[in-house]
């Protein structure tokens, strides 16, 4: 279970988004702990570099082969190997999908909450800290990883819980680069006696009527007028399960590409979890703020079909931008600033996009303070894909100004590096060096990411200036 074809490096150097395709020298498959063990033990004693893939829906440059290596493929580790449903837990193998999970816990009463849109793996999904679409009610992977089963720098298993080195809270969120997991242990929860969907559009006020829908004024419609219901939303600590931002432009794409007929406008998504009186409590309150907001053309959805469509066409946002630049490649970016400051981080955003002629459609999980610019971008274009790394750099580091952070759930890879020195400063990133050198002194777990040296971090924020 080992290759050296060409096409298969080329797959598993290559994540979703515009970064260079970087193949490791060989891939391997590994089927159990022992055998990813094996592997790492064998590439320790050669100091070779290490690279843990799981579905490859990473888009910060996560599975780049920076110094070439081994691409250890989790995806054949795809077992579950115990659902305890009275503890509401269960344990399973780290290529284990999110969806092959539910599907297996179909008659349970049980599921699992956390959905980043793409069907990634449970390992890799732990990997980054992904967030999704669940999280302002159920949480990130942080909040749903009680147990892993990692294999260290030199080959050694190790299993980590609840006490003792966390290395569950040490290893979630740092991009593989400390340990390589095997197995992880997943928090659950019941399944809701009722569940709701609903669809508020927020149409640009007209001329002249004060709204604000452009960004000037107050929340009277518009995109605007969408984010600060949200914000208003959390204040009043509605549990709302879901609640996703689709700009006027990530509408359209949506539109074309699922044949959805949404309203051409600034759109919020909602589902609601509880008992059937709850669910419609959550959803009189919802309907109050949005129309106070400039919200209108209220649309249910209550059947498990309906609602499916509805989400399904919400995460095939990605792909609707990208499609709507034929031969263009994607280059998306997220930032997660605090609900406060979300109007202004994301007006000022899409403002700074339009003035550079890009295309940019916006979507986030803001419930939580994500969002996700969409940039579509020519690669054989120079200048084009210069004036989108202004784009990014420029919200990232707005968002630090707003008390952020540079990622909500993208992860680090190598993408988001050149800000770690804006958001951190020298001396954490010095800590994180030392972590990573004490659990990896030849560094050759996901070499040249999170935990290089804080001169080299420093460097490539010099860079990034320039």
């Amino acid at each position: 279970r080992v290759t050296e074809a060409r096409d298969a490096l080329t797959q598993h150097g290559t994540d979703e988004s515009y970064h260079t395709p970087l193949p490791p020298d060989v891939v391997v498959y590994p089927e159990s702990t022992e055998e990813v063990a094996a592997v790492v033990a064998a590439c320790a004693a050669e100091r070779t570099p290490v690279i843990p893939y799981g579905a490859g829906t990473s888009i910060e440059g996560h599975v780049g082969a920076l110094q070439g290596g081994v691409c250890v493929d989790l995806r054949r580790m795809n077992r579950v190997l115990a659902v305890a449903v009275e503890d509401m837990d269960c344990r399973v193998q780290a290529g284990v999908t999110r969806q092959q999970l539910n599907q297996h816990l179909h008659d349970t009463g049980l599921f699992f909450p956390v959905d980043p849109g793409a069907d990634a793996t449970l390992g890799g999904m732990a990997a980054t800290r992904a967030s999704g679409t669940n999280a302002v009610r159920y949480g990130t992977m942080r909040d749903a990883v009680i147990g892993l089963t990692a294999v260290l720098a030199d080959g050694q298993g190790r299993k980590g819980g609840r006490v003792g080195a966390d290395l569950r809270g040490n290893g979630c969120g740092v991009d593989a680069v400390l340990t390589c997991w095997a197995a992880v242990a997943l928090r659950l929860h019941p399944v809701p006696e009722a569940v709701a969907a609903a669809v508020v559009t927020f149409p640009p006020p007209a001329p002249g009527g004060g709204g604000g829908g452009d960004g000037s004024g107050g929340g009277g419609g518009g995109l605007r007028g969408a984010v600060e219901c949200v914000a208003a939303l959390m204040a009043c600590g509605v549990p709302v399960a879901r609640v996703e931002l689709l700009d006027e432009l990530s509408i359209q794409a949506v539109n074309k590409y699922s044949g959805t007929a949404f309203a051409a406008a600034p759109t919020l998504f909602f589902e609601f979890h509880g008992s059937a009186a709850a669910v419609a409590e959550q959803a009189e309150l919802v309907g109050a703020l949005a129309r106070e907001h400039g919200g209108s053309g209220w649309e249910w959805a209550t059947s498990p079909e309906d609602r499916a469509r509805l989400w399904k066409a919400r995460h095939t946002a990605y792909w609707a931008a990208i499609s709507m630049r034929p031969g263009c490649k994607g280059f998306p970016t997220d930032v997660c600033v605090p609900i406060s400051r979300l109007t202004e981080c994301v007006m000022e955003s899409q403002a700074d996009c339009v003035q550079e002629g890009l295309l940019g459609p916006i979507v986030g999980h803001v419930g939580d303070g994500n969002f996700h610019m969409m940039l579509v971008v020519d690669p054989r274009d120079a200048a084009e894909v210069a004036r989108a790394r202004g784009v990014v750099g420029r919200m990232v580091h707005r968002a630090l100004a707003l008390e952020g952070t540079c990622t909500g759930e993208h992860g680090i890879g190598y993408g988001k590096l050149p800000y770690l020195m804006a958001e951190h400063g020298a001396v954490p990133l010095q800590v994180m060096a030392a972590l990573k050198s004490a659990l990896d002194p030849h560094h050759i777990l996901n070499p040249g990411k999170l935990g290089s040296p804080a001169e080299q971090l420093e460097q490539l924020a010099e860079r990034d200036k320039q």
